[in-house]
């Protein structure tokens, strides 16, 4: 282990979620920024690159953007706390599934559709979600589960993993080794795996890749969101073609997994095609 669990509490000050919420704009690089720095370790860049994750992946309405956001700060600081990769990845995986939990019990879901009552597709839905302040309840969210989300984070990445590393761990790490991440990166994203904490929701490869082209993406212009962008949209076209429309991980497995079993899925060359088509989306190595 690297660093030991630093002794200072959350303090929603300065980052008050509500404040970062409208400052940032998406739920998604909220929860992001928040763990982040509460970890100590800003990272701008990476934070931007999340936007697209919002809203349930492009907007689609599957897994909430705060659950991929904390997900990605808790792998950030597996990373920076375990030598061993797989280690690493793994706890990622476990802190990210504890996470999950935490959420789901607060709102009984971690569907973005089902939180927001809105189709961020449709116009008239959107516009609705602003007019009726339904807004609002994302806001109320970030700030009452923030502070939660962090011990839950912090707690999860104290425990032993040891007895789960038997192979492969994340889907979501290995599109980004193939895609060029480096070691840290495969880590931040480990905690997607099997569609976000072995939920079985939207793909955790999928959103792996489109974090890792949107950040190129990025670095290539000066923007302040990257909600929108070609990158992104290409790496889901892609993906879209291949699933048939399909996103949802157990739809497209046909199994919700376990840890072993989704190391076992990986061994034996599941989601080849999917992986090889979300690898060649690639718009440069990162």
């Amino acid at each position: 282990m690297k660093n030991q669990e630093k002794t200072k509490k959350y303090d929603p000050e300065p980052q008050r979620p509500k404040k970062v919420f409208r400052k940032l704009g998406t739920c998604s690089r909220t929860l992001f920024y928040i763990l982040n720095r509460e970890f100590e370790h800003p990272n701008v860049e990476a934070e931007v690159a999340i936007d697209p994750l919002a809203g349930g992946i492009l907007a689609r309405g599957h897994q909430c953007g705060m659950l991929w956001g904390a997900s990605m700060a808790a792998g950030a600081e597996a990373y920076r706390r375990f030598d061993d990769l797989q280690e690493a990845m793994a706890l990622a995986v476990l802190a990210t599934r504890s996470i999950m939990d935490s959420f789901v019990q607060r709102e009984g879901t971690i569907n973005c559709r089902e939180i927001t009552h809105c189709d961020f597709s449709n116009n008239w839905s959107f516009a609705k979600y602003f007019l009726t302040g339904r807004f609002l309840h994302c806001f109320r969210l970030a700030e009452e589960w923030a502070p939660e989300a962090i011990e839950i984070a912090k707690e999860a990445l104290q425990k032993s993993s040891s007895s789960l590393i038997s192979g492969p761990v994340s889907c979501a790490s290995e599109v980004a080794r193939r895609m060029g991440a480096s070691d840290e990166q495969m880590v931040m994203v480990a905690g997607f795996a099997g569609g976000l904490g072995l939920s079985g929701g939207g793909c955790g490869a999928l959103a792996s890749a489109i974090w890792l082209n949107t950040l190129e993406w990025c670095r290539e212009r000066e923007i302040n969101s990257a909600f929108h962008n070609p990158a992104a949209e290409a790496t889901m076209k892609a993906f879209e073609e291949v699933t048939d429309g399909q996103i949802l991980c157990q739809q497209i497995t046909g199994e919700k997994f376990t840890f072993k079993s989704h190391n076992a899925h990986l061994e034996q060359g599941g989601c080849a095609e999917i992986m090889s088509c979300l690898t060649a989306t690639s718009v440069g190595a990162c």
